[in-house]
């Protein structure tokens, strides 16, 4: 079996959902890459993958308690918990009680947290408008269009649903 080259180009045709989903794949594995280049110089203590996976799940849902974190990643409880303490030691992360119920724990950024997310994605952002002003003008406008639809598929499973939109459960 050969190897294959990362980043080949392919000729335009007709795209079929098979295709689309090996350049999908292609695509991630090459950003990827991107993303560890912006973690390792954004400039704070580097965290891991999933740190900063915990880090962006916490501000897009605003604020979210431990069981619904554990939900989203589909992680333990255990491995949770450790999760959030390193964020927690290294000030992205802090632990509230919940109003309702105070054995409830609720996550939230801290203006550090937000900070680092902010300079991560500027060092992210940077790498990637260099490899875009690469690109064909007519290109980067198909890209923004594709990527618009992805981002909108791939986020709905990452985010919980709105109070207004979940219905009440009886036991």
């Amino acid at each position: 079996m050969g190897q294959r080259s990362i980043g080949s180009p392919q000729p335009p045709a007709a795209v079929s959902a098979a295709s689309a989903v090996a350049r999908t794949s292609e695509l991630i594995e090459l950003l990827e890459v991107v993303w560890e280049r912006g973690r390792d110089t954004a400039s704070a203590p580097p965290v891991s993958s999933t740190q900063a996976r915990v880090l962006f799940l916490v501000e897009a849902n605003g604020c979210l308690n431990l069981r619904e974190l554990g939900g989203l990643l589909e992680a333990a409880p255990p491995s949770v918990t450790r999760l959030c303490d390193r964020l927690e030691a290294v000030g992205f992360l802090e632990r509230h009680p919940g109003a309702d119920d105070r054995r409830e724990v609720l996550l939230r950024l801290t203006a550090a947290g937000r900070l680092y997310l902010e300079r991560l994605r500027e060092r992210r952002q940077d790498v990637l408008a260099e490899a875009m002003a690469a690109m064909p003008e007519a290109s980067r406008a198909a890209l923004a269009t594709g990527l618009a639809d992805f981002c909108a598929a791939v986020a709905k499973p990452l985010r919980l649903p709105s109070p207004k939109s979940s219905t009440a459960r009886t036991a």
